[in-house]
């Protein structure tokens, strides 16, 4: 990013403003999902879209809707498919977690609320949405505030190992390769998503109402069915959605992006640690630049509201 913007300031662990009681959801048709989101600020204000990762649903981001709101914008955070209230409309339809599919929910879930151009906001399966609709759809995007990077799967190099310190980091992913793994996700939701919360923000305290606040999402009637094949399919372990090769074929390009991004990054990750050299920024021919929070992990928007909401209004205020 122009390094003529002011930095964000450090004052990320402090949680000002205070989230308001949680908004009414409210939810929405497209071709294949009944969309579940929850709206905040005025409906005359610039759009951002807010986007949750696994296992977090939109709690993530109370506080940053509340400061985003509290400035003029008009913030909608949807439910992802398999989460919460978000319903598929036939049982027909594969429960797909592809890369693809999230990213046509989300273009999906624009049109049906006839959002032209928003700012968009996620981190994990989000990020992965936000960055693919900045890539291949960039006159819907203000700009990008994407958690760790560039988060499209290059899933062509997907059986290049890496190194060991990596790969155990992944430990859950192939772990759901596995019936095993699948029977034990719907055994215990809430015990295995927890146990992730804590190795992904080792430093981050958070009590039980707030886990359980966003453990309700994993109630949902397809969460295992779309968790298992997203992590599945990353891999090319199974076949996606055929609704969305032509989407899958344009991914397999690895596409820039050239929407003006920041890249928010916890020091403290437990899954995805920020590299010391920016190996993503190639991939950003816009203006970009990367923030690193110390004492922040995996859940960004959660443990560091304040840099998300200072973030997202330096890209989507008038230049």
């Amino acid at each position: 990013m122009d390094d003529r913007r002011p930095a964000l300031s450090q004052s990320h662990r402090k949680l000002n403003p205070m989230p308001p009681k949680h908004p009414m959801i409210q939810t929405v048709r497209t071709a294949t999902l009944e969309i579940a989101y929850e709206a905040h600020g005025p409906s005359d204000g610039t759009h951002v879209i807010l986007l949750h990762g696994f296992p977090y649903d939109p709690r993530a981001f109370d506080a940053v809707a509340a400061g985003l709101a509290e400035a003029g914008l008009r913030v909608i955070v949807p439910y992802l498919r398999g989460y919460g209230p978000t319903r598929f409309l036939s049982a027909d339809t594969m429960r797909s977690g592809q890369q693809a599919a999230l990213a046509q929910d989300l273009l999906d879930l624009m049109d049906a609320l006839g959002i032209e151009r928003a700012g968009l906001a996620g981190y994990d399966w989000g990020g992965r949405a936000a960055c693919i609709v900045a890539a291949l759809s960039p006159h819907r995007v203000i700009g990008l505030a994407t958690g760790n990077g560039y988060n499209i799967q290059n899933i062509a190099a997907s059986a290049i190992p890496q190194h060991a310190e990596a790969e155990y980091r992944y430990w859950y992913q192939y772990y759901l390769h596995t019936t095993r793994g699948a029977a034990g996700l719907a055994s215990d939701r809430r015990g295995f998503c927890r146990f992730l919360w804590h190795l992904w923000s080792p430093t981050w305290t958070f009590d039980d109402a707030c886990f359980n606040a966003s453990a309700a999402s994993f109630d949902n009637a397809d969460f295992v069915e779309v968790v298992v094949h997203s992590y599945r399919h990353r891999y090319a372990y199974v076949a996606g959605d055929p609704a969305y090769d032509a989407i899958e074929r344009a991914l397999a390009t690895i596409p820039s992006i050239a929407i003006p991004t920041i890249s928010i990054c916890g020091r403290d990750d437990g899954v995805a640690p920020p590299p010391s050299a920016d190996r993503d920024a190639t991939r950003f021919t816009g203006l970009y630049r990367r923030i690193i929070l110390p004492g922040v992990g995996h859940n960004m928007p959660q443990e560091a509201p304040n840099a998300t909401i200072e973030a997202l209004l330096e890209l989507v205020r008038p230049r």
